[in-house]
């Protein structure tokens, strides 16, 4: 029936039909900068064919419905039969299926595998966020296990499989599986030492059984899961299978689903083990030198995941802007809200760039390049995630009233903002593990700063920043109370350092003006008007 009140107009049209991966000029060129020539029209045509449906409206309704159609606990069966198993809707089926099929846990046997994963995991989170949970630690997994190598050998393929094989079966008779992880306790959150837990050796070699709570334990349908528990050499890592070998369901009492802040998709559980079955990962006493290499590769996923929403957001205020109008004119041609749209675009390239080469370092593999993760990734794990919150917040004010409803997504990344600050250790907790390194591993310093030392001359507001920087870190007075104060100057040195040398010149000056020359207020939008503001929203722009 057509409308006899008032007609609809000056409204956005739906973003749908276009290429995350192909639109996004930082991510393309981080990626062709990082990458082997000879392998860039394969890799090119992957990510293309990723990020067009990324942007189709089918994985837009699959991420809406995932979300509207929650994760159900069922714990019995109609028989009273215990078998603790969550439901969830086809629509995130469909999401974790395309995610492995297009191998986002294959990264570590994979030519410019962590390049190639880092950028797909970027694009396919913009589909949405929450299916990326059981995705990042089964890909984190692969370097924990490789403690073990007999472990290794029957997991790895398992794990880097690109096939999702749906449902609780043995992991042997599976084309491919999804891994979890259980660390926290009710008693100690982050301080994993504290945890009760309590594993008891059986005469089998390397085989437990484990008796304890796990407060936080994502994706719990995931056919496998490596744990911390106390073992009488002390805090050891375990591989706790949900379906044992003989088909028999392993102890897994799922107490409860969290009712969490952020995404509905994905399912949070707090799980019970009663004699439970596990396998030894590594040696006894040394449970956290052995899942750090899992934690660190879930960190690097939670700076991927925070620079994906930043993006997603600044794309969704840049289209919306561009389409409506206000006061006689296009919003995105105005020149307050240019502002607001620059300082935005320039802090979704500074996370990007930082993204990539964060993920080209893994790929490199050399001991100057593994020196450089130690303190680079907690150190972007600690900033990218900080500043995903107040990013997304100022994109949805960018849609006024329309971002304020659910129908625009933007909520639904507000709400999941916060998550990835939170996760794999809080920004406390990624302060002074870059503190532990600079007391502890003076290589990991000397090959950041050789990596800030790149761009020395390039640009004097970047020279002054790094200055001010080296004169922080010879003050050791009061170091622990200023940690986040000198991690956040180690993170903006950083990217300040890749923009110089890679990023185009206004976006580049727009970042070293506001970030590291202090002219810049205390919110979005606050940029030095003299700056080419034009330049660098157009290059937010999605473009093709």
């Amino acid at each position: 029936m057509a409308a006899t009140t008032h007609t609809v107009s000056n409204q956005a049209p739906p973003l749908v039909g276009h290429d995350v991966y192909g639109g996004d000029r930082a991510l393309t060129e981080g990626v062709e900068r990082h990458l082997d020539p000879e392998l860039l029209p394969g890799v090119r045509e992957e990510l293309t064919e990723l990020g067009r449906a990324a942007g189709s409206a089918q994985a837009q309704e699959w991420g809406a419905q995932a979300n509207e159609n929650p994760p159900k606990l069922r714990t019995h069966d109609r028989y009273g039969n215990r078998i603790d198993e969550v439901d969830f809707h086809p629509s995130w089926h469909r999401l974790l299926g395309h995610a492995v099929t297009n191998g986002l846990t294959d990264a570590w046997g994979r030519e410019a595998g962590h390049l190639r994963r880092a950028a797909g995991f970027f694009v396919w989170s913009q589909a949405e966020a929450g299916h990326g949970c059981p995705v990042s630690m089964t890909h984190a997994a692969v370097p924990a296990l490789r403690a073990d190598p007999e472990l290794a050998a029957e997991w790895e393929p398992r794990l880097t499989s690109h096939v999702y094989d749906q449902g609780l079966r043995p992991a042997g008779q599976k084309s491919g599986v999804l891994f979890g992880m259980g660390m926290t306790e009710k008693q100690g959150g982050s301080d994993v030492r504290a945890n009760t837990t309590r594993a008891v050796a059986l005469d089998a070699s390397g085989e437990y059984l484990l008796t304890g709570h796990k407060w936080f334990c994502s994706a719990p349908m995931c056919d496998g899961f490596l744990v911390l528990a106390q073992a009488p050499g002390g805090l050891t890592c375990f591989l706790v299978p949900r379906v044992l070998a003989d088909g028999t369901r392993n102890v897994f009492a799922i107490q409860r689903l969290k009712d969490k802040l952020g995404n509905r998709s994905n399912a949070s559980s707090e799980v019970e083990f009663d004699g439970t079955w596990a396998r030894r990962v590594g040696e006894e006493g040394r449970g956290v030198r052995t899942i750090i290499e899992m934690v660190a590769a879930t960190r690097l996923d939670c700076v991927i995941g925070s620079a994906s929403l930043i993006r997603q957001a600044l794309t969704q205020a840049v289209h919306h802007t561009e389409h409506r109008s206000a006061f006689g004119a296009k919003l995105i041609d105005q020149p307050l809200m240019r502002n607001v749209l620059a300082d935005l675009a320039v802090e979704s390239e500074a996370a990007t760039a930082l993204t990539l080469r964060l993920a080209a370092a893994y790929d490199a593999g050399t001991a100057q390049e593994r020196a450089f993760l130690r303190i680079a990734v907690p150190t972007a794990k600690y900033w990218v995630t900080k500043r995903c919150t107040p990013a997304v917040a100022e994109a949805l004010e960018c849609l006024g009233g329309n971002g304020y409803v659910e129908e625009s997504g933007l909520p639904r990344l507000l709400r999941e903002s916060p998550l990835n600050s939170i996760w794999e250790g809080s920004g406390n907790v990624q302060a002074l593990d870059v503190l532990r390194a600079l007391q502890r591993e003076p290589q990991a310093l000397n090959a950041f700063l050789q990596e800030v030392g790149l761009a020395r001359g390039a640009d004097h507001r970047l020279d002054a920043a790094v200055k001010d920087l080296l004169t922080e870190l010879a003050d050791l007075e009061g170091i622990e109370a200023r940690a986040r104060r000198v991690v956040e100057r180690m993170a903006l040195v950083l990217q300040g350092s890749l923009l110089v040398r890679w990023a185009p010149p206004a976006v580049a000056d727009a970042f070293c003006a506001s970030r590291l020359g202090r002219d810049w207020g205390t919110a979005f939008g606050t940029l030095p008007h003299s700056l080419d503001l034009g330049a660098v929203v157009e290059r937010a722009r999605i473009t093709g």
